[in-house]
């Protein structure tokens, strides 16, 4: 295993395990622990994974079994949620699902949770309506938040039932807990997490809005915790990285048209290649949405793309930067592979263990 020479920022990982038009869920999978194999040689700070169902461009359905998956296949980099959606479990369910996996894998799984269904309505019906679950849950978001805190604790809880008391912990012997994180992408959970002593993350590479006033939130009004003395967040942002500026661009194009349908209702569907996306004709308000949205994101040759990070951090306050890698893939590409993805990894942990230019001068 190779070490990451030394840099002023520690770089992560978010996966969404995209699927391909030429790929199958087993595909996409393979693909992603090959990513994750690549951030943990480099040495990545941590590799989360979302909570998306119904998607037929992400495989990134159930987070603990694909923590387990990834988890077993890397040696060092620590492996967490971006996030469970709370309000679609049963808190006892994800307090033992977390806390098996940090007991398998001692000092390396964090918990990020939110509470957004990560679906569309008629999926959102099925998780949650028509499992027992509805608005009362997302409501009860915040004693769910502390429900699996408090059931991960190594002493677990005692509940008092007529009288009686009875013990309720997550596993037997428990000897340690993931590290929980709120994440978020509007004031609720900066506030939540502020008022608990949690760490905290805005999703940034989701909509590029509302981050410095969600981070200014979060930091003056945090309360210590048994958990957290003081603030504690990153940095989350879209990446593609390649030799050339122009070569990033184009690898860019099938997460424009992901993200045009997503925001404007279109259909959803496989990932395609780059040369399936370079075909598509946008209208001129498409074409003016996925140019504001990628502005956004860290485009661009090594150099360039590593001050991007610097400056991000640097303006938000961070010193870790969580990528999303959205470099697709070209035609004729091995189907259990995304290298665009991996050359993303390499490219910018090359580039940011060079000395910063502005610093030093």
């Amino acid at each position: 295993m190779t070490e990451l020479p030394h840099t002023d920022l520690a770089l992560s990982v978010l996966d969404l395990v995209p699927v391909r038009t030429d790929q199958t869920t087993t595909d996409a999978i393979r693909a992603s622990l090959r990513l994750a194999e690549t951030a943990d040689e480099l040495g990545f700070h941590r590799y989360w994974v979302a909570e998306h169902h119904n998607m037929p461009a992400v495989a990134a359905t159930n987070p603990p079994v694909l923590i387990g998956i990834i988890a077993a296949a890397t040696q060092r980099i620590r492996v967490g949620s971006g996030g469970v959606m709370l309000p679609n479990h049963a808190p006892l369910v994800v307090a033992e699902q977390f806390a098996l996996l940090e007991a398998a894998y001692p000092g390396r799984i964090d918990l990020g949770i939110g509470r957004a269904p990560g679906s569309d309505p008629v999926t959102n019906y099925v998780l949650r309506t028509a499992a027992g679950r509805g608005d009362a849950d997302v409501e009860r978001f915040p004693d769910y938040v502390s429900d699996v805190i408090a059931l991960m604790d190594t002493e677990g809880v005692e509940l008092d039932l007529q009288g009686r008391r009875y013990p309720l912990r997550a596993t037997p012997r428990a000897t340690a807990t993931p590290v929980v994180w709120l994440l978020g992408s509007s004031l609720y959970s900066a506030e939540l997490a502020a008022a608990r002593g949690l760490p905290y993350v805005f999703a940034h590479h989701f909509s590029g809005e509302g981050t410095q006033e969600a981070l200014r939130v979060y930091r003056s009004n945090f309360r210590p915790s048994d958990l957290l003395a003081e603030p504690r967040t990153f940095l989350t942002v879209n990446a593609a990285v390649a030799p050339t500026e122009a070569e990033a661009r184009r690898l860019t194009v099938p997460q424009q048209l992901a993200m045009i349908a997503l925001r404007t209702g279109g259909e959803l569907k496989p990932a395609p290649t780059v040369e399936e996306a370079e075909q598509v004709e946008l209208p001129a308000a498409h074409r003016e949405l996925a140019e504001a949205m990628s502005a956004r994101w860290v485009v661009g040759d090594p150099p360039t793309a590593a001050a991007a990070l610097r400056d991000l951090a640097h303006t938000y306050g961070v010193d870790e930067v969580m990528i999303h890698p959205i470099a697709g893939a070209f035609a004729g590409t091995a189907a259990d592979r995304s290298p665009a993805r991996e050359q993303t990894l390499r490219l910018l942990a090359g580039a940011l263990a060079e000395p910063d230019p502005v610093r030093i001068a």
